[in-house]
């Protein structure tokens, strides 16, 4: 199976399910997935940012991460693999530091935590809290720390019951596309 086909797999077969307990959240994984790139591509980002904010939670969607809220399930890491096998690191990098970006800025601006759910301010507890002065130098130091802190701000403001999206199928197409894109050889350009 390509993969391709193992996204929309994962998303057919639990993105319809509803965040559990203490991470529960007013709209499914594949809502929050669909309303999140639909912010990216608002946003006029670029292909690869927009596939981020569509794939950044799933790791969730994947079988064998912790199940109860007294621990960090490590989402941000554990579909690295699998999206590795075709995505390069304008895709992947905002994905691993999503969380991270999370915690950065709860540690830089003042209002953000406020404005954060329940469930992600359960899960911050989680991740380690607040970024210590010089975590969040290493933070910032990361080549895509500025397109996490953008997937972020996405991902708190993609929670809308009932909002409008493009469906997944749309998405899959950009992801194809970014695929497409990585396969062609580069061009010698001689001057």
């Amino acid at each position: 199976m390509d993969l391709i086909a193992k996204i929309e797999a994962l998303f057919m077969r639990r993105g319809a399910c509803a965040y559990d307990g203490e991470r529960r959240e007013s709209v499914s994984a594949l809502e929050h997935a669909l309303q999140c790139a639909q912010l990216a591509e608002w946003a006029h980002a670029d292909q690869a940012l927009v596939a981020a904010a569509l794939l950044h939670d799933l790791g969730q969607l994947l079988d064998g991460g912790p199940s109860d809220d007294l621990c960090d399930d490590q989402h941000e890491i554990r579909a690295l693999g699998l999206l590795a096998t075709g995505f390069g690191p304008e895709v992947l990098e905002p994905i691993r530091l999503h969380v991270q970006a999370k915690r950065f800025l709860v540690s830089t601006d003042e209002r953000y935590e406020q404005g954060l759910s329940p469930a992600s301010r359960h899960s911050l507890a989680l991740q380690g809290g607040r970024m210590r002065p010089e975590e969040r130098l290493i933070f910032l130091a990361q080549p895509l720390a500025s397109a996490a802190l953008q997937l972020r701000r996405w991902d708190d403001l993609a929670k809308h019951p009932g909002k409008r999206t493009p469906p997944l199928g749309y998405y899959l197409c950009l992801l194809e596309d970014l695929l497409r894109q990585a396969r062609r050889p580069a061009r010698l350009v001689i001057a």
